[in-house]
């Protein structure tokens, strides 16, 4: 039980309430200590009495921003979908809970690690009201985050010190893996987007529509009669059978030598299947305990929730590719069980490829 007291005690102290002398206050405090000499010395009532007022001067300033930071209330608002290192607009809305007393002079910002980081400036907060300020936080790592720290701080009423206090928001916040495309998958990146649009250029048999024709298309679809008709080039477009399949298999049996190459491959699958999805292919998403096809099965955002939490672990086996008919890419540290495994049909991503810069093969 005493040792209960002692960490609540210290928990009270290292997040109440917390002060800092200006430069203001140096000044103020040295010619109130001058005044004091000055005053025992000379045994001059009018100094005791001037000392006395500049006593009460700190002392009301004191009381005066505690009450100013006491009862503020902080929520925060963000977008559903975040994904790492990528800054998004957030709401902040601060209340102050007080009935009979405006807050003057509130400044808000960030303690790291958090995610918002550029402080907030209220001129004052009236008494039971709520604002709002959009800010641009930023998280620099996938995962799921539960604390976030703030400071309100104050030098309310003349600026003698600086009196703050802590406000730790905890809620589970989601982040995804960082869909910023980066250089060292220019090249993979590259070699997808032309195996999908390769693919998208094969036509089915069933007749779809005429529309005008485009420079880059083939004369022998052009549609004569309603070219003749209506004076433009037209073409015969015919429905695909099917949209192109990319299937993407990240193994999890990442020794922890090579965790920064799996935080790698994690962003590198993210990307995929994001930039998949926006160009409306199917995308099979697998590891050794998770499979999901896009958008059959599921959207995209439960593949890159999956991603936000996704941990190496010990898994024995490398199981091979779902479809025959699919572009390939295995991401793995066993690039001999992934061809035991007969991942042959498309990249095979290992630490070594990573490093050398060749994706390809």
């Amino acid at each position: 039980m005493k040792r209960g007291w002692k960490r609540r005690i210290r928990e009270w102290v290292e997040a109440g309430l917390r002060q800092r002398i200006t430069r203001a206050g140096l000044f103020y405090a040295a010619a109130t200590v001058m005044v004091a000499l000055a005053a025992f010395v000379s045994a001059n009532n009018l100094l005791f009495l001037l000392f006395a007022m500049m006593m009460a001067a700190l002392l009301v300033s004191g009381l005066v921003s505690r009450l100013t930071l006491a009862g503020l209330e902080l929520d925060f608002a963000l977008p559903e979908h975040i994904s790492a290192r990528r800054k998004v607009a957030a709401q902040v809305m601060v209340r102050n809970e007080k009935s009979w007393m405006t807050s003057f002079s509130i400044q808000l910002i960030g303690v790291p690690p958090s995610a918002f980081s550029s402080p907030i400036y209220f001129p004052a907060i009236p008494s039971s009201t709520r604002l709002r300020e959009t800010v641009e936080v930023r998280f620099g790592r996938r995962g799921r985050h539960q604390e976030n720290a703030f400071e309100f701080s104050t030098q309310f009423p003349f600026g003698f010190t600086e009196r703050r206090v802590r406000v730790t928001l905890r809620r589970d916040i989601l982040v995804y893996p960082s869909l910023e495309p980066q250089p060292e998958f220019e090249e993979l990146i590259s070699t997808v987007n032309g195996e999908l649009e390769s693919n998208r250029q094969g036509r089915g048999s069933d007749f779809y529509r005429i529309r005008p024709y485009e420079a880059t298309e083939s004369s022998r679809h052009v549609d004569w009669k309603a070219t003749a008709h209506t004076g433009e080039l037209q073409v015969r477009e015919f429905a695909r059978e099917q949209d192109p399949l990319v299937e993407i298999f990240l193994d999890l049996h990442v020794p922890s030598a090579r965790r920064e190459w799996f935080e790698w491959a994690v962003e590198c699958c993210a990307f995929l299947v994001w930039n998949a999805s926006r160009k409306e292919c199917r995308v099979r998403f697998r590891t050794q305990d998770f499979d999901l096809l896009t958008p059959v099965e599921g959207d995209v955002y439960a593949v890159l929730k999956y991603l936000a939490l996704v941990q190496p672990r010990r898994a024995a086996t490398l199981p091979g590719p779902g479809a025959e008919e699919s572009f390939q890419l295995l991401f793995t540290t066993r690039p001999r069980a992934g061809k035991e495994a007969e991942w042959s049909a498309g990249p095979v991503l290992t630490p070594e490829t990573f490093a050398a810069g060749s994706y390809t093969g």
